[in-house]
Protein backbone atom coordinates (compact mmCIF):
# COMPACT_ATOMS: atom_id res chain seq x y z
CA UNK A 1 0.00 0.00 0.00
CA UNK A 2 1.45 3.36 -1.03
CA UNK A 3 1.70 6.56 0.97
CA UNK A 4 -0.76 8.12 -1.44
CA UNK A 5 -3.36 5.42 -0.69
CA UNK A 6 -3.04 6.10 3.05
CA UNK A 7 -3.48 9.76 2.47
CA UNK A 8 0.17 10.74 3.18
CA UNK A 9 1.90 13.16 0.83
CA UNK A 10 4.33 11.59 -1.59
CA UNK A 11 7.97 12.01 -0.54
CA UNK A 12 9.83 14.70 -2.47
CA UNK A 13 13.08 12.95 -3.37
CA UNK A 14 14.27 16.00 -5.21
CA UNK A 15 14.22 17.97 -1.93
CA UNK A 16 16.05 15.17 -0.07
CA UNK A 17 18.76 15.08 -2.71
CA UNK A 18 18.94 18.84 -2.63
CA UNK A 19 19.36 18.81 1.17
CA UNK A 20 22.15 16.25 0.91
CA UNK A 21 23.87 18.31 -1.73
CA UNK A 22 23.53 21.45 0.38
CA UNK A 23 25.00 19.68 3.40
CA UNK A 24 27.90 18.46 1.28
CA UNK A 25 28.53 21.96 0.03
CA UNK A 26 28.36 23.29 3.58
CA UNK A 27 31.01 20.82 4.80
CA UNK A 28 33.23 21.66 1.86
CA UNK A 29 32.85 25.33 2.65
CA UNK A 30 33.84 24.81 6.30
CA UNK A 31 36.94 22.86 5.30
CA UNK A 32 37.91 25.43 2.72
CA UNK A 33 37.44 28.34 5.13
CA UNK A 34 39.49 26.54 7.83
CA UNK A 35 42.33 26.00 5.41
CA UNK A 36 42.18 29.64 4.41
CA UNK A 37 42.32 30.82 8.02
CA UNK A 38 45.24 28.48 8.77
CA UNK A 39 47.10 29.68 5.72
CA UNK A 40 46.49 33.29 6.63
CA UNK A 41 47.79 32.67 10.13
CA UNK A 42 51.05 31.27 8.78
CA UNK A 43 51.31 34.06 6.21
CA UNK A 44 50.68 36.96 8.57
CA UNK A 45 52.54 35.30 11.45
CA UNK A 46 55.66 35.10 9.32
CA UNK A 47 55.37 38.34 7.35
CA UNK A 48 54.27 40.29 10.39
CA UNK A 49 57.55 39.56 12.18
CA UNK A 50 56.15 36.96 14.60
CA UNK A 51 58.19 33.78 14.85
CA UNK A 52 56.06 30.68 14.23
CA UNK A 53 55.24 28.82 17.40
CA UNK A 54 56.43 25.31 18.06
CA UNK A 55 54.13 22.39 18.93
CA UNK A 56 51.70 23.08 21.74
CA UNK A 57 53.28 22.22 25.11
CA UNK A 58 56.77 21.85 23.68
CA UNK A 59 59.69 22.70 25.94
CA UNK A 60 63.36 23.25 25.30
CA UNK A 61 65.38 20.15 26.17
CA UNK A 62 68.93 21.46 26.20
CA UNK A 63 69.42 23.28 29.51
CA UNK A 64 72.32 24.90 31.33
CA UNK A 65 72.16 24.14 35.05
CA UNK A 66 74.19 25.81 37.78
CA UNK A 67 75.31 22.79 39.79
CA UNK A 68 77.95 23.09 42.52
CA UNK A 69 79.13 26.39 41.09
CA UNK A 70 79.63 25.06 37.56
CA UNK A 71 77.46 25.55 34.48
CA UNK A 72 76.48 22.11 33.20
CA UNK A 73 74.88 21.46 29.80
CA UNK A 74 72.34 18.68 29.92
CA UNK A 75 69.57 17.21 27.77
CA UNK A 76 66.45 17.08 29.98
CA UNK A 77 63.10 15.45 29.24
CA UNK A 78 59.98 17.54 30.03
CA UNK A 79 58.92 15.27 32.92
CA UNK A 80 62.41 14.53 34.26
CA UNK A 81 63.08 15.02 37.96
CA UNK A 82 66.17 16.73 39.30
CA UNK A 83 67.22 13.53 41.08
CA UNK A 84 67.24 11.64 37.77
CA UNK A 85 69.17 14.43 36.05
CA UNK A 86 71.81 14.62 38.78
CA UNK A 87 72.37 10.88 39.06
CA UNK A 88 71.99 9.64 35.50
CA UNK A 89 72.86 12.65 33.36
CA UNK A 90 75.49 14.47 35.47
CA UNK A 91 76.86 11.40 37.34
CA UNK A 92 76.40 13.05 40.76
CA UNK A 93 75.43 9.83 42.49
CA UNK A 94 75.89 11.19 46.02
CA UNK A 95 72.24 12.21 45.77
CA UNK A 96 70.34 9.02 46.62
CA UNK A 97 66.98 7.79 45.37
CA UNK A 98 65.02 6.09 48.12
CA UNK A 99 61.26 6.32 48.06
CA UNK A 100 61.15 8.47 44.89
CA UNK A 101 57.98 10.11 46.21
CA UNK A 102 59.14 12.92 48.49
CA UNK A 103 58.98 11.07 51.80
CA UNK A 104 62.39 9.71 52.86
CA UNK A 105 64.67 12.71 52.20
CA UNK A 106 67.58 10.69 50.79
CA UNK A 107 67.52 12.84 47.64
CA UNK A 108 67.76 16.18 49.47
CA UNK A 109 69.80 18.89 47.74
CA UNK A 110 70.02 22.64 48.17
CA UNK A 111 68.21 24.86 45.68
CA UNK A 112 69.13 28.47 46.34
CA UNK A 113 70.34 27.24 49.76
CA UNK A 114 66.95 25.72 50.63
CA UNK A 115 66.76 21.99 51.40
CA UNK A 116 64.61 20.40 48.67
CA UNK A 117 63.56 16.87 47.68
CA UNK A 118 65.07 16.46 44.23
CA UNK A 119 62.95 13.40 43.45
CA UNK A 120 59.81 15.55 43.38
CA UNK A 121 61.33 18.59 41.66
CA UNK A 122 61.22 18.91 37.88
CA UNK A 123 64.60 19.84 36.45
CA UNK A 124 63.00 22.41 34.14
CA UNK A 125 61.74 24.31 37.17
CA UNK A 126 65.26 25.00 38.52
CA UNK A 127 67.03 26.05 35.35
CA UNK A 128 67.63 29.58 36.70
CA UNK A 129 68.51 28.52 40.25
CA UNK A 130 71.65 27.48 42.11
CA UNK A 131 71.85 23.76 42.89
CA UNK A 132 74.19 22.27 45.49
CA UNK A 133 74.65 18.54 45.99
CA UNK A 134 76.66 16.61 48.54
CA UNK A 135 79.60 16.65 46.09
CA UNK A 136 79.61 20.45 46.16
CA UNK A 137 80.25 20.79 49.91
CA UNK A 138 83.89 19.72 49.88
CA UNK A 139 86.43 22.52 49.34
CA UNK A 140 88.72 22.55 46.31
CA UNK A 141 91.67 21.43 48.47
CA UNK A 142 89.73 18.43 49.77
CA UNK A 143 88.71 19.94 53.12
CA UNK A 144 85.35 18.58 54.22
CA UNK A 145 82.45 20.81 55.16
CA UNK A 146 82.11 21.17 58.95
CA UNK A 147 78.92 19.11 58.85
CA UNK A 148 80.62 16.34 56.88
CA UNK A 149 83.54 16.26 59.31
CA UNK A 150 81.18 16.28 62.29
CA UNK A 151 79.31 13.30 60.81
CA UNK A 152 82.58 11.37 60.80
CA UNK A 153 83.57 12.47 64.30
CA UNK A 154 80.18 11.53 65.77
CA UNK A 155 79.84 8.28 63.81
CA UNK A 156 76.69 9.63 62.20
CA UNK A 157 76.42 7.24 59.25
CA UNK A 158 75.44 3.64 59.85
CA UNK A 159 74.60 2.11 56.46
CA UNK A 160 75.18 5.59 55.03
CA UNK A 161 72.37 5.59 52.49
CA UNK A 162 70.45 8.46 54.07
CA UNK A 163 73.58 10.37 55.10
CA UNK A 164 73.83 12.71 52.07
CA UNK A 165 70.28 13.88 52.63
CA UNK A 166 70.85 14.30 56.36
CA UNK A 167 73.96 16.38 55.68
CA UNK A 168 72.25 18.62 53.13
CA UNK A 169 69.37 19.30 55.52
CA UNK A 170 71.85 20.14 58.29
CA UNK A 171 73.82 22.48 56.01
CA UNK A 172 70.60 24.28 55.02
CA UNK A 173 69.75 24.70 58.72
CA UNK A 174 73.14 26.14 59.67
CA UNK A 175 72.97 28.64 56.81
CA UNK A 176 69.96 30.33 58.39
CA UNK A 177 70.57 29.36 62.03
CA UNK A 178 74.28 28.90 62.81
CA UNK A 179 73.66 27.95 66.45
CA UNK A 180 70.46 25.93 66.63
CA UNK A 181 69.16 24.17 69.68
CA UNK A 182 68.95 20.40 69.58
CA UNK A 183 65.19 20.65 69.16
CA UNK A 184 65.61 23.01 66.22
CA UNK A 185 68.06 20.59 64.65
CA UNK A 186 65.63 17.74 65.25
CA UNK A 187 62.92 19.70 63.47
CA UNK A 188 65.20 20.55 60.53
CA UNK A 189 66.15 16.90 60.03
CA UNK A 190 62.66 15.54 60.60
CA UNK A 191 62.11 15.17 56.84
CA UNK A 192 64.97 12.68 56.59
CA UNK A 193 64.30 9.06 57.50
CA UNK A 194 67.03 6.75 58.81
CA UNK A 195 66.25 3.05 58.63
CA UNK A 196 69.20 2.33 60.91
CA UNK A 197 67.71 4.56 63.62
CA UNK A 198 70.88 6.63 64.06
CA UNK A 199 68.98 9.85 64.72
CA UNK A 200 70.92 10.79 67.86
CA UNK A 201 74.20 10.41 66.01
CA UNK A 202 72.99 12.77 63.32
CA UNK A 203 71.76 15.29 65.89
CA UNK A 204 75.09 15.09 67.73
CA UNK A 205 76.81 15.81 64.42
CA UNK A 206 74.75 18.94 63.84
CA UNK A 207 75.48 20.15 67.35
CA UNK A 208 79.21 19.57 66.90
CA UNK A 209 79.23 21.38 63.54
CA UNK A 210 77.46 24.32 65.17
CA UNK A 211 79.90 24.41 68.08
CA UNK A 212 77.14 23.50 70.50
CA UNK A 213 77.33 21.00 73.40
CA UNK A 214 76.81 17.43 72.21
CA UNK A 215 74.25 15.45 74.16
CA UNK A 216 72.43 12.21 73.53
CA UNK A 217 69.54 13.20 75.78
CA UNK A 218 66.25 13.31 73.87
Amino acid sequence: MSDKTLGYPEPRYDKILSAKASRRQFIKGVIASGAAVSGAGVLFGTMGGCAPRGPSGGVERMLVLNVNGTARNVDVLPNETLAMTLRYKLNLTGTKLGCDRGECGACTVLIDDVATYSCSTLTHSVRSKTITTIEGLESADGTLHPVQQAMIDELGPQCGFCTPGQIMSAVALLKINPQPTREEARHALSGNLCRCGAYDHYLNSVMRAAGQPVSVNV
